[in-house]
């Protein structure tokens, strides 16, 4: 039997659907005018073109992958540059981000959502549907709008909240911001308050990536982590109290990492559905990218198969249906030099069994499922990064774009070790996966002082890497590890597991890193190929950060319109 996914609907689609419908009601109407009474309609007993609404309040959610004008969001973090110079994401690492000047601020396409979601769930009520439909619809648009707050608070602290409330155009929405513990309490309560009313994990096939109870689940627990976090527990930069009580709780409170475990909890209790995969091609990390429906996502966004990743991230002297492959993201050195041993060991532990002549033999499988480097296998040939090779040719005549650090990004592709073309793949951007809560679990356990328990969480993600167990089956984490190395293990192990999925530009922030990893230099490798190859780590750039980029400016257009909002600090 073929398989059917749900994929949000845009208005233009309803509208299609009006257009050849037989019912005189709608074909009365102007086909490019969709009011409430349309959408929400008394006669609709299915409710098709209230779902098709609600379908396009999930085309709110952010994209993933590229959608910093062509770049990923970690390119702003440290983990990569984009290959071409000048664009919207470096601009996070040359410190030129501003209130007017901001690649990713996410403010107006959160309140729209917010907005949708509040009209939606204002006139659910008038169409006839069936109960436990109408229990699925209100949830989701309550998960959604906790989605689009969230995206909010992590951007900017506390924003102002709107409740149910659909303003017009003659109220006053001048709302002032409410505080970070104010947003974190609306959105982990909401959370709470629907996951009951959500569907069963897994959904069903026709179903799969609406909003599940354990996606529900999963964004309480993010949203618990970066509340119990250093940045925001009582850790903020402002000198201006007012301004930090809006972007962090003033004073730190250690218990708030219980509220975590918690939340792992309450997740494991959903059931035994979610785990890791363990099995795939080339590895069973990587397959969890390209299988649409796999025991490890928890929610994404969903999007048609295409190829659209793998002609703009493969290396550029790859050729496939008469295009040329762009190779737009070039990791850096730094951030293959995180990947571990295959022993587990870190590169500059004694006894790693690292050679620098040798530098990708033996390492954790985790780096070949993410990144593209020197004698990679792809589409029949091996990759070529060397100086004035095929792929980093050094010469604009072939290629404007080219590799600035000797690697380009494989994680997300299909399998193309063999073959001449690419064929259309799932690229779903992983919103939430079963990782993400098993590392925020292990944080929290670690910070707790429960350091041991932690390891049991890390060992079971490094041995579906491939990791060698090791005698002591210990998966290169030493005995006795201390809290705060198991803590810089945890931060390591969370960059490489959950690598250009938007969480490192977060991590290193609520961490309270950022003015330590961003203002060290961005390294590649320079390689001249020969009988023996040589390799060269160089210098490539060295970011600028200051402490005001902990939190992101509210758009400059917005403090315009609203005198009762409170600019971040430093901006």
């Amino acid at each position: 039997m073929k398989k059917k996914y749900f994929i949000p609907i845009t208005i233009s689609a309803i509208v299609s659907l009006l257009v050849i419908s037989s019912c005189k009601k709608y074909e009365t109407q102007p086909k490019d005018w969709f009011t409430s009474s349309l959408t929400f309609d008394t006669l609709d007993k299915n409710g098709i073109v209230a779902g098709y609404d609600l379908n396009n309040i999930y085309n709110y959610v952010p994209d993933g992958f590229t959608r910093i004008d062509g770049d990923f969001l970690d390119d702003g973090a440290g983990d990569a540059l984009p290959s071409r110079y000048n664009t919207q994401a470096e601009n996070y690492l040359k410190g030129t981000v501003s209130a007017i000047n901001n690649p990713d601020p996410y403010w107006a396409n959160s309140y729209y959502g917010i907005r949708r979601a509040n009209i939606f769930l204002a006139n659910i009520d008038k169409v006839p549907l069936i109960a436990i439909t109408r229990q699925y619809y209100k949830s989701e648009a309550r998960f959604l709008r906790a989605l689009f707050y969230w995206e909010l608070l992590k951007r900017y602290g506390g924003v102002p909240l709107l409740g149910n409330t659909i303003y017009s155009l003659d109220d006053n929405i001048q709302l002032p911001r409410k505080t970070f513990a104010e947003t974190v309490d609306y959105i982990v309560n909401e959370c709470t308050a629907i996951k009951d009313s959500m569907r069963t994990d897994p959904v069903s096939t026709s179903d799969w990536g609406r909003a599940s109870k354990g996606a529900a689940v999963a964004l309480k627990c993010r949203v618990l982590l970066y509340a119990a976090s250093p940045l925001f527990n009582g850790g903020g930069v402002e000198t201006d109290p007012v301004k930090k009580a809006l972007t962090g709780y003033l004073t730190a409170d250690p218990t708030r990492w219980q509220k975590v475990v918690d939340a792992y909890n309450e997740f494991a209790a959903l059931g035994t559905y979610y785990k890791l995969v363990t099995s795939g091609t080339p590895t069973a990390f990587a397959s969890v990218f390209i299988n649409k429906m796999n025991t490890e996502v928890i929610f994404t966004k969903q999007v048609a198969n295409g190829i659209g990743l793998e002609n703009s991230q493969s290396p550029v002297g790859y050729i496939a249906a008469n295009v040329r492959s762009q190779g737009m993201t070039s990791p850096v050195q730094n951030f293959v030099d995180a990947f571990p041993m295959l022993n587990g060991m870190g590169i500059n532990e004694a006894g790693s069994g690292y050679t620098p002549a040798t530098p990708y033999a033996n390492r954790d499988p985790r780096l070949d499922a993410t990144v593209f480097r020197h004698g990679s296998q792809w589409l029949g040939r091996t990759v070529k990064t060397a100086e004035d090779s095929l792929d980093k040719p050094n010469n604009f005549s072939i290629s404007t774009i080219q590799t600035r650090t000797g690697y380009y990004l494989k994680k997300f592709l299909g399998s193309f070790a063999t073959g001449t073309a690419y064929s259309s793949q799932s690229h779903n951007f992983p919103l939430f996966r079963y990782d993400e809560i098993i590392l925020n679990y292990a944080e929290a356990l670690n910070e707790l002082g429960q350091t041991e328990n932690a390891v049991t969480q890390i060992k079971l993600l490094r041995s579906r890497a491939g990791i060698t167990a090791g005698t002591n089956t210990r998966y290169g984490i030493k005995v006795g590890i201390s809290q705060t190395e198991m803590r810089t293990l945890i931060q390591n192990e969370r960059r490489i597991e959950l690598a250009f999925e938007e969480h490192r530009f977060w991590d290193i922030r609520r961490w309270k890193i950022a003015d330590q990893v961003l203002t060290t230099p961005l390294t590649g490798m320079k390689i001249n190929d020969g009988v023996t190859p040589t390799y060269q780590v160089i210098n490539v750039m060295t970011p600028v950060f200051n402490n005001r980029m902990y939190h992101m400016p509210i758009p400059l257009d917005e403090i315009n319109k609203n005198p009762n909002l409170i600019q971040n600090e430093g901006w």
